[in-house]
């Protein structure tokens, strides 16, 4: 069974296979079943911020999940390089008529790090955790959770709804049963997101996983979060030294799929952009991530090996209606007009990046060609804040620091280009920079401190749930707009719907009524996100979806 596929332009561009080195790499003559190469070593790659944890299910960002994913498997996964899903856990899955009921056959002989037996008791235990967490500080951190299950046994959380999961069951060993509420149009390919990771019920109940505390405007995690993460994936966690930025991995050898390559995976953090390429340029790393966009031709000219992934993705600047003033439609409206967006991406998007319209790109079901523009207008901008009675307007404008996204290669220089067109109509801007992980994300997501803020996504799978349902499906902090209801059933009657026609129409509509008569947020861009990696270095299948595995890479 597959999700939906992106076009096949993308998923064949995503598809090839990038030879990535390490210079310097201590090197093993280790003859590797899986393939036959000869290698081992080590080998190091630049994180471009701090990870939040290692426990899966409190996780939302790449760079947390970048770790997680090679230390954890889901049911099911990506297909290296493309969007499609095949069986990792679960070797096969199916669902009754209604879409309700999922039966997973698993993997055999499969061990979690720890050496206990991974089964369906342990997958019925994973979800039975999640739904049964309790806390809202716990909550308030499951955010793929909440938006694909709606809510927990006891809502604690601010803005989690009714639940979507009902229970699981253990048949045998070989066969869990997942019963949903009802049809979600996420499943199946909500299974293979990185924070519905399967984890080791052992070292969850020894290491304390559930234990989240929040401390002010902080979150405290388990000694599993932090220390003892424990999945089946083809590296087991070898440490985190937070004083020198590094998260060390070591090979799985009883990996159940093609073990890893290399002996240890080093993902260095190194938050700012130059220095990643000058360590990329030196050979303390062999990869990076998300190089600014005038770098990329230099790099390749350099012989580094540099790779556009499609652009699944989108950058938008949000409203938090908490403002009274952003509560009326005429100010955002005003502010989406004040955005000169074909001049943002001419002058700071990496090449192919192009003006969004939508919330999710035209590669996805229900897609509207029709829907209302927002093209740069500030003279309209102007007239809509009189309008609105609308004067000496002052806003608190939040961008993150420390990190390079997907969607968003240098947060400074887009907040930079946006308050300035701002300003130009008369709106005061006062710019606040807060770290990425232990600031940013908190304020915007957790505390709502923000009136506007410039934040983005990736998509985890093929379908307009993913993109417009995890945004607006369903109140927030971020944006503020508990009282939107109207924008959250007509999501979840879209997102409920089986017809396949049926969906398109209704997931259309929903994208007109976004831009016409909820404007919760403004579009901004779709732009390619690129991978680099020295010449030396072989085996690294890009994603569209930024969903890269390192079992597959070799050094030297």
């Amino acid at each position: 069974m597959q999700a939906g596929r992106l076009k096949a332009a993308v998923a064949l561009a995503a598809a090839a296979a990038l030879a990535v080195g390490a210079s310097g790499c201590a090197k093993s003559e280790r003859d590797d079943a899986g393939g036959g190469a000869k290698t081992g070593g080590t080998f190091v790659f630049a994180g471009a911020g701090d990870p939040k944890n290692f426990d899966p299910i409190f996780n939302d960002d790449g760079e947390s999940f970048r770790p997680i994913r090679q230390m954890y498997d889901t049911l099911i996964q990506n297909k290296p390089g493309t969007a499609d899903l095949q069986g990792a856990l679960a070797e096969s899955w199916e669902h009754d008529a209604e879409g309700k009921v999922w039966t997973f056959k698993l993997r055999k002989g499969v061990k979690f790090h720890d050496g206990s037996d991974f089964n369906a008791a342990a997958v019925c235990f994973n979800f039975d955790r999640w739904f049964n967490m309790k806390g809202a500080a716990a909550q308030s951190q499951m955010i793929y959770y909440s938006d694909v299950f709606g809510g927990f046994a006891k809502n604690e959380a601010e803005g989690v709804g009714k639940p979507v999961y009902n229970k699981c069951e253990a048949k045998d060993d070989g066969t869990a049963v997942v019963t949903m509420n009802q049809y979600k149009g996420a499943f199946p390919g909500a299974f293979a997101l990185t924070a519905l990771s399967i984890a080791s019920p052992e070292a969850l109940k020894k290491y304390d996983a559930d234990v989240v505390k929040q401390n002010g405007d902080s979150f405290e995690y388990s000694a599993f979060a932090n220390e003892h993460p424990v999945g089946t994936g083809p590296f087991s966690f070898g440490g985190w030294d937070k004083a020198k930025g590094e998260i060390t991995l070591n090979r799985n050898p009883d990996y159940w799929g093609d073990k890893a390559k290399v002996d240890k995976l080093v993902i260095k953090v190194i938050k700012d952009e130059n220095t990643r390429k000058q360590e990329l340029r030196a050979g303390t790393v062999q990869g990076i991530d998300f190089p600014a966009p005038a770098d990329r031709k230099a790099l390749s000219g350099e012989g580094f090996q540099v790779l556009d992934r499609p652009a699944f993705n989108i950058l938008y600047l949000g409203f938090n209606q908490k403002n009274p003033k952003l509560k009326d439609l005429r100010v955002r409206q005003a502010i989406a007009y004040a955005l000169n967006r074909q001049q943002l991406v001419q002058t700071k998007g990496p090449g192919g990046t192009k003006v969004a319209d939508e919330f999710m790109p035209d590669t996805v079901l229900g897609y509207a060609s029709d829907v209302q523009k927002y093209e740069y207008n500030p003279e309209k901008a102007k007239q809509l804040l009189k309008d609105a009675g609308v004067q000496n307007l002052t806003l608190n404008f939040y961008y993150p620091t420390d990190v390079s996204r997907p969607y968003m290669p240098n947060p400074q220089e887009i907040f930079t280009v946006l308050a300035n067109d701002l300003q130009a109509v008369g709106i005061k801007v006062n710019g606040v920079a807060r770290p990425w992980n232990g600031g940013y994300k908190d304020d915007v997501q957790q505390f709502g401190k923000q009136d506007l803020h410039i934040l983005g996504w990736t998509g985890d799978y093929n379908d307009p749930g993913n993109f417009v349902g995890t945004f607006f499906g369903r109140g927030k902090v971020e944006f503020g707009d508990q009282a939107m209801t109207e924008m959250f059933d007509a999501i979840t009657k879209a997102d409920g719907t089986v017809d396949e026609a049926g969906k398109k129409a209704a997931w259309e509509q929903v994208n007109r009524d976004i831009a016409a008569k909820w404007l919760p947020a403004v579009p901004i861009w779709h732009a390619p996100p690129a991978i680099v990696v020295t010449k030396d270095v072989k085996g690294l299948v890009a994603s569209p979806l930024t969903d890269e595995r390192f079992n597959t890479v070799s050094v030297g």
